[in-house]
């Protein structure tokens, strides 16, 4: 193997061990257990609360305004791509659904319009300085856009990722480098999850299948939210059984979803149209699983020595999360939420489920159904719209149906549909049922013998 400098290795082990402390490691804190990159994220979201719905806000108009001015310039053939491009050059849709989010927030920041729409249960959730997502997600989009390199960059995906083939392969379809992926997703946070697949599936280092499968399978929601779930809906004293049930139900659901539609019938390229050339990570001959991926490792970091351009790539994707992404979720998850808190939409939807439930044995079917499909616009409302049922095993099953669904538009669902990921609203409210059918019997079986 080539020999390399003391640099090339400080790069590997420094850099790579400080990206698995910041985004994998969970660390005990006043309000539960988080990863570091969560408690740097929190901290700057009290300094800034003041005003960064107002920031928010100024981004959301120059996305929209930006994105309707560049119609005016069509793109020259074989133009290099330029910064501009990248943030406002989108089609007539995306650029709508920025247009809408400056129509909500608006809504909601100067109180007028619709009591659906800038209400504190729809645009608030969103919006809201001290506790909305997108506000928060414009804090931790900074810390993500700068650190994910950290993972990504300087050789870690790459040395596990010789050493996780045998395992990520065969049980869920996924290359070996998508562990170090799928820890960040399950122990950090979905969202982080979903950015590093995004960036990966740019990058050229997974197929769209891949990226699909990766990011609605493991982007699970924290423990800190988990334990927000339990409080909610009332059963704090069965966390344990609660979480030990999200693991297994996940781990069952993320080795079935890959080999059903439509995770199993999406292309199998990269995002350029290419296909993957042979095993990507097969360990070649005078080589073992940890010096193939020692030495993958050492190559990576040897092409991102220049660290200032680590930097201005970085900076880059802060800006692409913040006026493309961030405007998406602004606009479907107010949406979603208005269709949940102020229609019987969801609740229609729900009533298949009542036969279900009550073939499951599960008491109070009837007032569990309305919550097995609204968790699509909220995690959470499951949870508060479950909270006055009287059966503790029906709140159990609400709940622990409602984190293994996983695709919720406020949020994870939102994400996925502002990146490039090739997923689109059909494929995840598909996915999203899909893992509520499978996983609702598993879930109901555990029920029965804990209660």
């Amino acid at each position: 193997m080539k020999k390399y400098s003391l640099y090339i290795w400080s790069l590997f082990i420094v850099l790579s061990s400080l990206g698995v402390f910041l985004f994998i490691t969970p660390v005990s804190t006043a309000d539960g257990t988080k990863v570091p990159i969560a408690i740097l994220a929190n901290t700057l979201a009290g300094k800034v609360e003041p005003y960064i719905h107002w920031f928010t806000y100024t981004v959301f108009v120059i996305a929209a305004l930006g994105s309707l001015i560049i119609k005016a310039f069509p793109k020259q053939k074989n133009a290099k791509i330029n910064l501009f491009d990248s943030l406002f050059r989108v089609n007539w849709f995306w650029t709508s659904m920025r247009v809408f989010s400056v129509i909500f927030a608006t809504m909601y920041l100067f109180d007028f319009g619709p009591s659906q729409i800038n209400s504190d249960v729809t645009a608030g959730v969103l919006l809201d300085p001290a506790s909305g997502l997108v506000t928060y997600m414009f804090v931790l989009f900074f810390f993500a856009g700068l650190l994910l390199p950290l993972l990504t960059d300087f050789g870690l995906l790459d040395f596990f990722g010789s050493m996780m083939v045998k395992i990520m392969r065969p049980l869920f379809k996924i290359p070996g480098r998508a562990s170090i992926d799928c820890l960040a997703s399950w122990v950090g946070d979905g969202t982080i999850g979903v950015l590093l697949t995004s960036k990966q599936y740019e990058d050229g280092n997974y197929t769209a299948r891949e990226a699909a499968t990766i990011a609605t399978t493991f982007s699970v929601v924290s423990i800190t939210f988990c334990l927000v779930v339990v409080e909610t809906i009332g059963i704090q004293d069965y966390f344990a059984e609660f979480y030990g049930t999200v693991i297994f139900s996940g781990i069952l659901l993320a080795i079935i979803m890959p080999r059903i539609y439509p995770l199993k019938r999406k292309s199998d390229t990269f995002i350029d149209g290419t296909a993957p050339q042979g095993n990507r990570e097969e360990v070649p001959e005078g080589f073992n699983v940890f010096t193939y991926g020692l030495k993958n490792a050492l190559e990576k970091a040897e092409e991102n020595k220049n660290l200032g351009k680590i930097v201005g790539s970085g900076l880059k994707n802060v800006l692409e999360m913040w006026f493309a992404v961030a405007p998406i979720i602004m606009a479907f998850g107010t949406i979603a939420l208005a269709l949940a808190e102020f229609t019987s939409f969801f609740r229609i939807l729900g009533m298949p489920f009542e036969p279900i439930l009550a073939l499951l044995q599960i008491p109070e079917a009837g007032e569990a159904a309305q919550t097995m499909i609204v968790g699509f616009a909220d995690m959470l409302l499951p949870s508060i719209l479950g909270a006055g049922i009287e059966s503790e095993m029906t709140r159990f099953v609400i709940a622990t149906v409602s984190v293994t669904q996983l695709i919720y538009m406020s949020e994870v669902g939102g994400l996925i549909l502002g990146t490039k990921l090739p997923i689109k609203l059909w494929d995840l409210f598909i996915i999203f049922l899909i893992r509520t059918i499978i996983s609702l019997p598993i879930i109901a079986l555990i029920a029965h013998l804990i209660f």
